[in-house]
């Protein structure tokens, strides 16, 4: 008996570890069911759950459409841009390139089927897995592109507008100069969001679930410099506006800099897309622009002097010839004007004939005597415009159609006249000869009142001695001249400056002139024979060696004569450097003058067409 009982109780104890969890499992299901009926039946929206990017976690479904209604006017869809090369979308940034507001595309929303679609979207699916969703809140953002509409036309104007602000044209490397710093623009791509496309995108709706968007942009690769490129673009001098003769144009101004081509590059190279680098620099700007050069070019005229062309017809055309070669000649700032390269060489292939000039103190017939009349003119109009004199020598022997001192010799291979244009603007040559006569005029811009007159100052005078030859060839009795005189001279010229009012303002040394004597040679035959008188006979001895010719002239003394002519100012400082005469020995040939010239005022001349 007692062994049956205890057999009986031995099964009901091995049969309850069993029953427990049975039970357990029992009660677990039934909870877990009614979990899922209360989250199939609750009536709330589930946590974690967003519309529109909106948090609609437990509330009802009224609640949630209340709430939709009143965000709806404030949202915006924040716009994510990405480069459309790249070969998928990249991780987005931590902010939004833009902002696109749901008002300015006309949305409309019902809202009520907006939360009644986020619960639905809870509740949906299996029975048995509701209360699983449930408890680890895998709510989640509901699609609500069928619920929300767009405006076309706004959507249109609005993604206008917004990939107008996200795009940019390529901004290349550029620079511009301060006063002591050269301004660097680094180069920065340039973008550009169609307008099209992003309309499509808002469209499509693909935002809605979290109110963001990707949208692409396409690339516009700017030009980049190094800073050697630009060093070499900016370095070298300073040059004002000029004037191109050959194509009648204005030449741009430039401005001179100068700074460190390793220390830029090594700014240059630390610096981000767009950036403005100040990089220390040396400047020198341009006093004259082109727009300030423009209207006052050739304006004035700066100087002009005219001589009378005398002698043969050969030396007549010799003159006329280099004269043409030098009128419109145009100097920029700056510039150096050289009668010898202006002019050229003067040979019978380019028209110049055979005329007077010296050679070794001779006279002699050379191609091209004359041409130092030309250039005689243009020095003095030069002095009278105040320019700066680089080059000048004087005659070997005074010329009589210019003023004393204020001539200048030229031969090819020998002496030169050369003179710099000091003034900040363009000059201009202009060479006129006309019944005999030849004017020098140089057009500029002047920028004071001044004007120059010159005044010479005699220091000495040498004079010429009349010379006999034996000519045996001449008939008896008879006499001729073989070299015609000239008195020597020591010479200073002054260059005087004078206000508007006619004050005197400076009065600066210009040149010294040393010019030499030459004796007058007569030639004379032999002597006529005796005429026998009273029977007695003796030589009568002719009028030439008794009676000795006295010089032509009567020695001067030292004075300050002005030169004959008008005058017209200049516009720049005067040149104070004496020009030194060539010696003798180095001055191969030189034009003779005209002794019985005159120099009448100077003609001024109308103005020439820039």
């Amino acid at each position: 008996m007692d062994t049956v009982v205890v057999q009986e109780q031995q099964k009901k104890n091995s049969r309850l570890p069993v029953a427990i969890p049975c039970l357990l499992l029992g009660v677990l299901a039934a909870g877990y069911a009614g979990l899922c009926a209360y989250a199939a039946n609750s009536g709330v929206i589930w946590k974690n759950t967003e519309v529109l990017g909106q948090d609609l976690s437990g509330l009802t479904i009224s609640q949630a459409a209340g709430k939709l209604d009143k965000a709806l006017s404030s949202l915006k869809i924040g716009v994510y841009l990405y480069d459309a090369a790249a070969k998928e979308v990249p991780e987005r940034a931590s902010a939004p390139d833009a902002y696109v507001p749901l008002s300015d595309l006309g949305v409309t929303a019902d809202t009520s089927a907006l939360a009644q679609n986020a619960y639905q979207e809870n509740v949906q699916g299996s029975f048995l897995t509701l209360g699983w969703r449930y408890l680890t809140s895998s709510g989640a953002s509901c699609n609500a592109a069928d619920m929300v509409s767009l405006d076309t036309e706004q959507t249109l104007s609005a993604s206008q507008t917004t990939a107008d602000s996200l795009s940019y044209p390529s901004q290349d490397t550029s620079y511009e100069m301060e006063d002591s710093a050269l301004l660097v623009h680094m180069a920065k791509d340039g973008r550009t969001v169609e307008s099209e496309k992003l309309a499509q995108e808002l469209e499509e709706g693909g935002w809605d679930l979290d109110l963001s968007l990707d949208v692409p942009y396409a690339t516009e690769v700017a030009q980049t410099m190094t800073a050697q490129q630009i060093y070499d673009q900016v370095s070298g001098s300073m040059k004002n506006a000029g004037y191109d003769a050959a194509t009648h144009s204005i030449i741009p101004e430039q401005t001179g800099a100068d700074f460190d081509v390793v220390l830029a590059q090594s700014m240059m190279d630390s610096a981000t897309p767009g950036d403005t680098l100040e990089i220390p620099a040396t400047i020198e700007y341009p006093a004259v622009t082109a727009e300030q050069l423009r209207p006052v070019l050739f304006r004035d005229q700066l100087g002009s002097y005219t001589t009378h062309v005398g002698g043969s017809a050969a030396r007549i055309s010799n003159v006329k010839l280099a004269s043409t070669s030098v009128n419109g000649t145009v100097l920029n700032s700056g510039d150096i004007f050289d009668y010898n390269e202006v002019v050229g060489q003067r040979t019978a292939a380019r028209g110049y004939q055979a005329a007077p000039a010296y050679v070794q103190g001779e006279t002699v017939d050379e191609i091209g005597g004359g041409v130092c009349q030309p250039s005689s003119t243009l020095y003095l109009a030069t002095l009278k415009s105040n320019l700066e004199i680089v080059e000048r020598y004087a005659h070997r022997y005074v010329p009589a159609y210019i003023p004393k001192g204020m001539d200048a010799t030229v031969s090819w291979g020998g002496p030169n006249y050369r003179f710099r244009n000091n003034t900040d603007y363009p000059v201009k040559i202009q060479a006129v000869y006309s019944k005999g006569y030849l004017t020098m005029t140089l057009y500029g811009t002047k920028t004071d009142d001044f004007t120059v007159k010159m005044t010479n100052k005699v220091l000495s005078t040498t004079e010429y001695k009349t010379v006999y030859e034996d000519d045996p060839t001449l008939p008896a009795g008879t006499n001729t001249v073989k070299t015609t005189p000239y008195t020597g001279y020591k010479v200073e010229t002054y260059r005087s400056l004078y206000d508007g009012n006619g004050n005197l303002v400076s009065s600066t040394f210009e040149a010294n002139s040393d010019y030499k004597v030459r004796n007058k040679v007569i030639l004379k035959g032999p002597a006529r024979p005796s005429v026998p008188t009273s029977g007695i006979s003796e030589d009568i001895p002719s009028s030439e060696t008794s009676n000795p010719e006295t010089p032509a002239t009567t020695p001067e003394t030292p004075s300050t004569t002005p030169e004959g002519g008008t005058t017209a100012g200049g516009d720049t400082a005067t040149d104070t450097t004496p020009v030194v005469p060539q010696e003798e020995a180095s001055i191969p040939s030189e034009e003779e003058g005209n002794p019985s010239g005159t120099d009448p005022d100077a003609v001024i001349s109308p103005l020439p067409t820039a």
